[in-house]
């Protein structure tokens, strides 16, 4: 079937989104069609919005819609304590369990050669310049357990280690509820390697 130009641009925009296919972008193209001209103006707007309001925290690198995020002017938080993490989606993750009540770090990436990101590509200076503050008096590095976080935590720890604040990672291991026979060698040696004493 031939579709007229705006509706295949709007399917061609729907499939430039992670995830979504051309069957799926040719549904949610259909869908918006039979939206109300009000709720289309609406979700346009949030389209807009997102890229013209947002903007990067000045302190944490957090995305923001000001110079300094909430969770950087919440003056309840630990300053001795900072999580780095490499997307701001992981800063949703943490703070969905209100167990850790400290401050964060963007990195807004990972170092990965293959994709030509070098630690001058992501907020690591960023990150030496706010361990300058004499309160901080750990960094835990939440980096995704892959090759690129794995790189990106042994070369922070690399940096951090000298200025004598203590650096930890993220235990690895298995699920609550997993069964061994499942897990893949990486995870196992992971778990017996992040062993605790009961």
């Amino acid at each position: 079937m031939h579709l007229p130009e705006p509706m295949l641009k709007l399917v061609e925009s729907f499939m430039r989104l992670p995830g979504i296919g051309p069957k799926t972008a040719q549904r949610l193209a259909f869908f918006v069609l039979k939206m109300p001209d009000k709720e289309v103006l609406s979700f346009a707007e949030a389209l807009h919005s997102v890229k013209t309001d947002i903007m990067f925290c000045q302190e944490c690198q957090n995305i923001s819609d000001s110079p300094v995020c909430q969770l950087c002017q919440d003056g309840s938080r630990d300053h001795s304590i900072i999580c780095v993490v490499e997307q701001p989606k992981d800063v949703i993750a943490i703070e969905r369990m209100q167990e850790f009540r400290g401050k964060y770090h963007v990195l807004q990436g990972a170092i990965s050669p293959m994709d030509d990101i070098g630690p001058e590509d992501i907020k690591i200076k960023e990150l030496i310049h706010r361990l300058s503050d004499e309160r901080i008096e750990e960094v835990i590095l939440a980096m995704d357990p892959n090759i690129e976080g794995e790189a990106t935590a042994m070369y922070l720890s690399r940096l951090i280690k000298p200025t004598g604040i203590k650096v930890t990672r993220l235990a690895h291991g298995l699920p609550v509820g997993g069964d061994l026979e499942y897990a893949d060698e990486i995870t196992l040696a992971k778990a017996i390697e992040g062993r605790k004493p009961l």
